[in-house]
């Protein structure tokens, strides 16, 4: 199901009042919000808003035996980077090609943003955030961004359209989640994804690491190859593709 609202401060906020209301979500509901006038990314930063775009959130109940909820995030990653293969319309068969999954969460099309996903736990849901440039690309200072009009000229759908291709590829992916071993998913993810031996400088708790992509750890972190030879297991924080 998925339900559109004219205006929103933020869809994940919504969803969450309602779940803290008692309010029963079923799995695979969606949130639209034709305009967002609060929405936020990681570490509480503004996602800007611009008409034509999508700003949505779904839910997720885990269940036992399902792998661990913080690699939703890398699942909600592979379901946009299917989305946008589509949407771009680029060959299906060769997603190697397409490296535009970044660490934890965003997605960079020839090194601009295009999307960005926010999970956030409330009880026992996770609520998937996704904000997706559709129609327009909103400056962001000291950051390329993009959009899909953009990227591919040839596409005029709207958000609305977008999404429901989103939550399509989003039920597919959960699915293998929970059916494949987690390694699967996260092979998958790297496939997608920066190079290893990518350079990349992380800030985590305030402090800048300098160092290069190392593959994901068996849970998902991100492994920093260090310059004195060591690794560094990166669970939280954010991330600079260096050029």
């Amino acid at each position: 199901m998925i339900e559109t609202l004219a205006q929103a401060g933020s869809t994940n906020t919504v969803l969450a009042e309602r779940l803290r209301a008692g309010h029963a979500i079923a799995e695979g509901t969606w949130l639209r919000a034709e305009r967002q006038t609060a929405g936020r990314g990681r570490a509480g930063r503004d996602w800007r808003e611009a008409e034509g775009n999508l700003y949505a959130s779904t839910l997720v109940h885990p269940a036992g035996g399902d792998p661990p909820p913080h690699t939703l995030s890398l699942v909600a990653g592979l379901a946009v980077h299917d989305l946008l293969m589509s949407q771009l319309n680029v060959p299906q068969a060769d997603p190697g090609n397409y490296r535009w999954l970044k660490w934890p969460n965003d997605l960079m099309v020839d090194g601009a943003k295009i999307a960005g996903i926010l999970c956030e736990r409330v009880g026992d849901a996770v609520i998937v955030g996704v904000g997706i440039n559709v129609a327009t690309a909103p400056p962001v200072a000291d950051r390329a961004v993009t959009a899909i009009h953009s990227a591919n000229p040839d596409n005029s759908n709207t958000a609305a359209v977008v999404l429901s291709d989103l939550a399509r590829t989003l039920a597919g992916r959960l699915d293998r989640w929970r059916a494949e071993p987690l390694s699967t998913t996260l092979a998958e993810w790297e496939v997608r994804a920066h190079p290893r031996g990518a350079a990349l400088t992380v800030t985590d708790g305030g402090e800048r690491i300098a160092g290069a992509f190392d593959g994901l750890a068996p849970d998902g972190a991100l492994r920093l190859a260090l310059v004195d030879g060591s690794t560094r297991i990166i669970h939280a924080g954010d991330v600079e593709l260096e050029t």
